[in-house]
C-alpha cells in the first residue's frame, strides 16, 4: 500500500478494503457499476466495478452524506430525465 491515500490513486494501492457495490443499480454483463469502501481513517473510497484496479475517487464522510442525501431528496433526477 502507498503511504499516502490521495485522490486518483490505483484502487490496487488501497489497504485490503470490502468493497460493496451499489445493489439497487443496475450491473450490466461488463461488471460495470460503483463500488465503495470505508478507509481505516473513515474516508470513503469510490471505484468502477469494472476496472477494480483503476483509479478510486477518495472523499470525506461528510462528502458522501452530502451526496446520498441529495440523492435521498430527489436533487439529482433531472440529471435521469
Amino acid at each position: 500500500m502507498a503511504n499516502a491515500v490521495y485522490n486518483g490513486m490505483p484502487a490496487g494501492d488501497l489497504p485490503d478494503l470490502e468493497w460493496r457495490l451499489a445493489t439497487n443499480v443496475p450491473k450490466n454483463d461488463s461488471g460495470t457499476g460503483v463500488e465503495m469502501a470505508r478507509l481505516p481513517d473513515g474516508q470513503i473510497a469510490v471505484r468502477n466495478a469494472a476496472d477494480p484496479q483503476g483509479p478510486a475517487l477518495i472523499y470525506t464522510r461528510a462528502e458522501i452524506e452530502a451526496l446520498i442525501g441529495g440523492a435521498q431528496d430527489g436533487d439529482f433526477d433531472a440529471m435521469l430525465a
